[in-house]
């Protein structure tokens, strides 16, 4: 693999991660679906859930974002190991938020992923969920009523 190609691959791969997490900020989650392989799996082992294809991927992010009040999750990238048509790489997360429970939620985690390339680019092949910290303090603030929506 020449060093271009490499550069190449790592920056669809960044581009890929940081397009599922403004896919689920903006809960578009037929977006959110789309950037898995069709037999991608997501799992998140805090909660015993895991999902299997795109179907199972889209409902699953929609059932865990109908659980929030309100949600914002912030992603710092972390490495890639290409092997040629598949990667493997971590992101470290930030989330907080309020459930429609009241209960509020900040964690730190991981991503643990596997990518594959296909005819229209890279896919998430799995996304394993790692928890390394949770802090169920109840949160002060509030959402405002009205945010100025943004569009790109």
């Amino acid at each position: 693999m020449s060093a271009m190609h490499a550069i190449v691959d790592r920056f669809e791969i960044e581009e890929l991660r940081a397009e599922v997490t403004d896919a689920v900020m903006m809960r578009d989650f037929d977006r959110v679906a789309s950037l898995f392989t069709p037999d991608g799996a997501m799992r998140w082992p805090h909660i015993d859930k895991e999902f299997i294809g795109c179907e199972e991927i889209r409902a699953g992010i929609e059932w865990g974002q109908g659980l929030w009040e309100f949600f914002v999750q912030n992603v710092h990238p972390g490495v890639i190991r290409l092997d040629g048509d598949t990667a493997a790489g971590r992101v470290y997360i930030q989330e907080f938020g309020r459930m429609h429970d009241g209960s509020s939620h900040l964690n730190y985690a991981l991503y643990h992923d596997r990518y594959q390339r296909t005819s229209d680019g890279w896919k998430f092949s799995e996304r394993v969920y790692e928890v390394r910290y949770l802090d169920s303090t109840p949160l002060t603030g509030s959402a405002p009523r009205h945010s100025g929506h943004g569009r790109v």
